[in-house]
C-alpha cells in the first residue's frame, strides 16, 4: 500500500518520500530487515514492502487497534511481516525473540496517530466529547482521568509544563483541582472548556485550540512516551548493522531534543583534546543523513496539516561499537 492506499485508509503518512529516500540504500540488499517502531496504521510500512520486494519488516506498537488494522492492510505482504504489540522500548526483546542481532533499517513515527485522534472513544482530541483516556494500550495502566483527578496541583503543573510547554501550567492546575473537588473530571469537552476559561482571553486569540497544549502533556505523561523514547533511542542504535539506517519523525520539541541529543552523541568523535590523531575506538559510530531536522514542504502540508510539526532525523551506521 503506497501513499494513495495509506490516504484511502484514512491515514496521511508524514514526509513519505524522504523517508523512503533516506532508508532506501540500507534495504536494497537481500537479508535486509527493518523495524518500524511506531507501526500506527501501515502507512509507511505498505509504501516499504512494496518498494523492496525482498526486505523482512518487522513492526511494533502499542495499540492493539493498530496491531489488527495493520495486519489486514499489510495482508498482500504476509509472508515477509512480523507485527508485535509492544512499546518501543521493548525493541531489544523482540529482536533477541527473534534471533536477530542487527537489523538494517529502524523507522520511528512518535506521536499520536490521525486515526487514534478521529475515534472519538479514544479521548485523545479535544474535538470530541470522550472519556478522558489517551491510553495507547487500552488493555490497563493509568488513564488521563487518574491523572487530572489524583496528581496534586504542583505535579500536574509541572506535566502540563515540562510535556505541553504551558505557559499557564498553574492557573490550569488549580483549576483543575478546583473543579475535580465538585465532581470527579471525565469529559474530554468538560477539560478542553476548564483549560480554555483558565487561560487569559488575549492568549487565547493566537495559537490555535487553547486545549492542545494540556492534552499533549497528558497523553505524553499517560504512555509515559519520553521515557520510553529515552530508553529505545540508544537500543535501536545499538541493534543498527553497519550500513544501516534510522529515520525519527517527532513532532515536539522535547521528543526532538532527545532524537538530536541521541543522534549526535554517536555522530561525534569522543577522542580526548590535544590528541593530535583520531584514536580507532573513538571515531564516530554514525554519521547524520540530515542538516539539523527536515521539514515538511508547502505541498505536503496544503494535502495534510497535521504534518505541520513534524521534524525529520536520519543517520547510517559507519563503524562498528569498539
Amino acid at each position: 500500500m503506497g501513499a494513495t492506499g495509506a490516504a484511502a485508509a484514512g491515514h496521511l503518512p508524514v514526509m513519505m518520500d524522504r523517508v523512503l529516500a533516506l532508508l532506501r540504500p540500507a534495504l536494497e540488499p537481500d537479508g535486509a530487515v527493518l523495524v518500524d517502531a511506531t507501526l500506527g496504521r501501515a502507512g509507511h510500512a505498505g509504501a516499504l514492502l512494496t518498494e523492496h520486494p525482498r526486505l523482512t519488516f518487522i513492526g511494533i506498537d502499542a495499540d492493539a487497534t493498530a496491531i489488527s488494522e495493520s495486519r489486514r492492510l499489510l495482508a498482500a505482504f504476509a509472508d515477509r511481516v512480523t507485527l508485535v504489540q509492544a512499546r518501543y522500548d521493548a525493541l531489544p526483546a523482540i529482536l533477541d525473540r527473534l534471533g536477530l542481532r542487527s537489523v538494517q533499517g529502524i523507522l520511528f513515527d512518535l506521536g499520536v496517530s490521525s486515526p487514534q485522534l478521529d475515534d472519538p472513544e479514544r479521548g485523545f482530541a479535544y474535538s470530541y466529547d470522550a472519556p478522558l483516556d489517551m491510553r495507547m494500550d487500552t488493555a490497563g495502566g493509568r488513564t488521563a482521568a487518574d491523572v487530572v483527578n489524583t496528581y496534586p496541583a504542583d505535579e500536574l503543573a509541572r506535566v502540563l509544563r515540562e510535556y505541553g510547554e504551558e505557559r499557564f501550567a498553574r492557573r490550569i492546575a488549580d483549576a483543575l483541582v478546583r473543579e475535580r473537588s465538585q465532581a470527579p473530571l471525565t469529559s474530554t469537552l468538560r477539560l478542553a472548556q476548564i483549560v480554555r476559561d483558565s487561560i487569559p482571553a488575549p492568549a487565547r486569540r493566537t495559537g490555535g485550540n487553547p486545549a492542545k497544549r494540556t492534552f499533549q502533556a497528558l497523553r505524553i505523561e499517560v504512555n509515559g512516551e519520553l521515557e520510553a523514547l529515552h530508553r529505545a533511542l540508544p537500543a535501536a542504535l545499538d541493534a543498527m548493522a553497519v550500513g544501516g539506517r534510522i529515520a525519527v519523525l517527532a513532532y515536539h520539541s522535547l521528543e526532538d531534543r532527545a532524537v538530536k541529543r541521541a543522534l549526535a552523541a554517536r555522530s561525534t568523535d569522543t577522542t580526548p583534546p590535544g590528541l593530535p590523531v583520531s584514536l580507532p575506538g573513538s571515531r564516530p559510530q554514525f554519521r547524520l543523513l540530515t542538516r539539523g531536522a527536515e521539514r515538511p514542504g508547502e505541498q505536503e502540508l496544503a494535502v495534510n496539516p497535521r504534518a505541520a510539526s513534524a521534524r525529520l532525523r536520519a543517520a547510517e551506521r559507519v563503524r562498528a561499537a569498539a
